[in-house]
């Protein structure tokens, strides 16, 4: 999926190019999009060079988090829920902690550890379904809520806002919350219609009940703020909580008796390495996007929604942000190439680059999941999966342009 979008990029640029050179006689054409090709190249090894020092920080924090043993304690915590939502799965079968392992990572922003985490869950689901080239309803269920993921810490992107010259990366926190959260359920909520699953069980519904009401709560206070001090509230709510977690994590290690400074060097290693891995897919990426802009595809595409949306008397401001929309379900590289794009172009601070920002951190990227997940256990028939995380991508990513709205 990931080969076709990037060589259709290129292709569609070249041949914008070609037709205001040849047809409209915008020979400067040539120079503007080469020069926005080298231009990108160059801004995609900035930018991970700069990310590198963010990286290491929080790579060892959540390492500190990982050996402490946080992971366990959300897993035993989220492990009754899944009991009752896989009822085909038998009771203390391992397929049930390495689940909610896998959920208590992605939580937590481990994604290193979460992948393998799901694969084995994965694995270990197989071995419980009777038709191996189809999905099972527990599998389904646990691709389109990874799909859907609820982050509690959007760490990368609150990095690429503070590198992108945003004066409060923070401020985008409770919005990329309140979105992924509004994804999460209406994933949640279209596969137990689809499956017929019992959501009016007692421990379903307290566990329901308690998510919504803090995520109810989290919302009705936003809302109730005065307009003008919602984003500076949202930024100082961002910021405290962020500094509240590593504040746990460094505890909940101190407590462990671990030996709290080697632990984060021995994460922080890590973002080096993965910075430097991350160059060649972001300078991919940008390239391409860079040639789209430089070539008027981008541009024709955001005039032709928003005359659209004004043919509808509609509001135009979010437009620019709809291409990460757009490609946050396909490409999660891209999808990012492309929030990076509109905050170079409109600004850290401004709202397009916050919207774009919220979209981001909506949900995940959908055809990867899939394909990953059910790739790893040769899995061809994948039922309602892919309607109802596509489901749960259009809830997301629309809640998460009303609440730019509301809190810009």
């Amino acid at each position: 999926m990931l080969n076709i979008i990037w060589t259709a990029f290129f292709l569609i640029s070249f041949l914008a190019a070609g037709w205001q050179a040849f047809a409209l006689g915008h020979a400067e054409i040539w120079t503007l999009t080469v020069n926005a090709l080298f231009d990108a190249a160059k801004t995609a090894f900035t930018i991970c060079i700069n990310l590198t020092g963010m990286l290491c920080l929080w790579l060892g924090l959540l390492k500190i988090a990982e050996c402490a043993g946080l992971t366990s304690v959300l897993a035993k915590a989220l492990a009754p829920l899944f009991k009752k939502i896989m009822p085909e799965v038998p009771d203390n079968h391992p397929a049930i902690g390495s689940i909610v392992m896998n959920m208590a990572a992605n939580m937590l922003g481990l994604d290193n550890a979460a992948t393998p985490m799901g694969l084995k869950a994965m694995e270990q689901l197989q071995e419980l379904n009777l038709k191996k080239d189809t999905a099972s309803n527990a599998q389904i269920l646990f691709m389109v809520l990874n799909a859907s993921a609820v982050t509690i810490i959007p760490i990368n992107i609150l990095m690429y806002r503070a590198e992108l010259g945003s004066s409060n990366p923070c401020a985008v926190f409770v919005p990329i919350l309140l979105a992924t959260s509004v994804s999460t359920l209406t994933g949640f909520l279209a596969v137990a219609w689809v499956q017929k699953l019992n959501i009016f069980n007692k421990t379903v519904l307290a566990y329901l009940g308690g998510f919504a009401l803090f995520i109810g709560g989290l919302a009705w206070y936003f809302v109730s703020l005065p307009d003008d001090i919602r984003l500076k509230y949202s930024g100082s709510a961002g910021n405290f909580l962020l500094l509240l977690i590593i504040f746990i994590f460094i505890s909940a290690g101190a407590l462990k008796r671990l030996n709290v400074y080697e632990t984060f060097i021995n994460g922080a290693k890590e973002g080096f390495d993965i910075a430097v891995k991350i160059i060649p897919y972001l300078v991919a990426m940008l390239a391409a996007i860079a040639m789209l802009r430089a070539s008027g595809v981008m541009d024709l595409f955001i005039a032709g929604v928003e005359k659209m949306l004004l043919f509808f008397n509609a509001d135009t401001a979010f437009v620019p942000a709809l291409p990460t929309a757009l490609m946050k379900p396909l490409s999660g590289s891209g999808a990012r190439a492309m929030m990076i794009e509109t905050l170079k172009t409109y600004g850290g601070d401004s709202f397009e680059g916050f919207t774009a920002s919220v979209i981001q951190g909506s949900t995940e990227t959908t055809f990867y999941v899939l394909a990953v997940y059910f790739g790893a256990v040769k899995i061809i028939k994948t039922r309602s999966a892919l309607p109802c995380a596509l489901l749960a991508d259009l809830a997301g990513i629309s809640a998460a342009v009303y609440l730019s709205y509301l809190f810009f």
